[in-house]
């Protein structure tokens, strides 16, 4: 038997998994050795009243016989009930989770079980909500060895056939293809503009429709690799493609902004070395970011070092939006110094509101997309996590219209067309309005 004060820690680190993780899906395959941690959560899914859980254990052994095998075994539990766990352990309730009446037992061992290297247990699921699958080892002086295959899935409808997706998010299949299109369609009318006014583009206007590009093709290739997890439980190879996609889609924008930013191409054609120190920051950041995406995506929660691929990704994903902020504040301030030098208020004053409105955007996509989504994914219902990734979406389609609509290229120079009055109100204004805060 184990005390409760040497049981809460990882009790409070499981809990830490599930709030942390989102829902994952498809069939996961976990390798133990000579594992001595208590609490070892292995996959969470989100279960309708047809839920099922194939357990698969395969080269079972322990450190040493354990003297009480009940102290050993898989179970289901939602993060309600795992605070009920913990409330009943630091009562002196129960001194393990396996003891307790608010989980679901999936499978307990006995001293006939340890006998064999291997255990196949079929789970039926018909409390609908989201669970976490978890291995408890109450014996602290264990050490556990096992591959363990965990395949959670619905019944969907009357065709009865397996759902491997989360009930959160087998929508999202359909979700992504629409998206794609979207950007395809998106790119085709990006083209025909670049047709039309191909005496006026810039090189940034390339690399805006390879943006696009990238971004549709990384959707569609989500979109395949969620279709074939939904039917089979594994993505067949279009993951791949979909890291692939995601990391050059993730620098690319990246980039892009940093460009957009800095002016280049369309007022100067050139970078300074301050702004290519900050591609040089970005760029790796970006691989090291995409790098932990992959780690977290594939390891899932059991993972020893999964926390630490988390955090890894976060503060890399703050610098890297932190630091595209710089350019635009440095064109900001380079317009308001031309303004009062090049006689051309006018002309400067409509780039300087057009930089600004950039920054703020930048800001509002930034805290739109890493905060208030993750809220959303936090407080919302298991049954529709989808709709946190629509917003994602909806907000990315924005910021990718707006980019487009305000830096897309322009027949006329607009200094040509301002007349005198306008240039002398122009001058009023940048001389009588109040320093930009930043």
């Amino acid at each position: 038997m184990v005390s409760p004060t040497t049981t809460v820690l990882p009790l409070l680190l499981l809990l830490l998994f599930l709030f942390l993780t989102t829902t994952t899906a498809e069939i996961r395959y976990t390798s133990l050795r000579s594992d001595p941690r208590p609490i070892i959560p292995l996959d969470e899914f989100g279960f309708t009243h047809t839920g099922r859980l194939e357990l698969n254990v395969t080269n079972l052994s322990f450190s040493s016989p354990p003297p009480d095998p009940s102290n050993l075994g898989f179970f289901l539990c939602t993060r309600d009930s795992w605070l009920h766990v913990l409330q009943q352990i630091e009562d002196g309730d129960v001194t393990c989770a396996l003891q307790s009446d608010v989980i679901k037992h999936v499978y307990t061992f006995t001293s006939d079980s340890l006998t064999s290297k291997s255990l196949n247990q079929f789970y039926l699921q018909q409390d609908a909500d989201q669970y976490t699958l978890v291995f408890a080892n109450c014996l602290p002086q264990i050490k556990v060895t096992m591959d363990v295959r965990s395949a959670m899935y619905n019944l969907d409808g009357r065709s009865r056939s397996r759902d491997y997706l989360s009930a959160g998010i087998t929508v999202l299949p359909r979700v992504y293809f629409l998206f794609s299109l979207v950007y395809f369609t998106l790119a085709a009318v990006w083209i025909s503009v670049l047709y039309k006014k191909r005496l006026t583009v810039f090189g940034i206007h390339i690399f805006m429709l390879a943006v696009v590009v990238l971004k549709a093709l990384n959707l569609l290739c989500e979109a395949e690799d969620k279709s074939y997890i939904k039917r089979t439980g594994s993505a067949h190879g279009w993951d791949v493609l979909f890291y692939i996609f995601s990391f050059l889609k993730g620098i690319t924008l990246f980039t892009l902004i940093v460009l957009i930013g800095t002016g280049w191409s369309f007022l100067k054609p050139y970078l300074q070395d301050k702004e290519k120190k900050v591609l040089m920051i970005v760029i790796p950041l970006q691989v090291v970011a995409n790098i932990a995406q992959v780690v977290i995506d594939e390891s899932g929660p059991y993972a020893q070092d999964w926390v630490t691929w988390k955090q890894v990704f976060l503060l890399v994903d703050v610098i890297c939006c932190c630091a595209i902020l710089f350019p635009i504040v440095w064109s900001i301030k380079n317009l308001r110094e031309a303004a009062r030098t090049d006689g051309k208020a006018a002309v400067n004053l409509m780039k300087l509101t057009l930089f600004r409105q950039y920054y703020v955007v930048v800001i509002c996509y930034i805290y739109f997309t890493r905060v208030v989504v993750y809220a959303l994914e936090t407080i919302t219902s298991y049954k529709y996590l989808w709709t946190s990734v629509v917003a994602a979406e909806l907000a990315t389609l924005a910021f990718y219209v707006f980019t487009g609509y305000n830096f897309k290229p322009e027949a006329h120079n607009p200094y040509f067309a301002v007349d005198d009055d306008e240039e002398e109100a122009a001058s009023e204004q940048l001389k009588l309005e109040d320093e930009f805060e930043l």
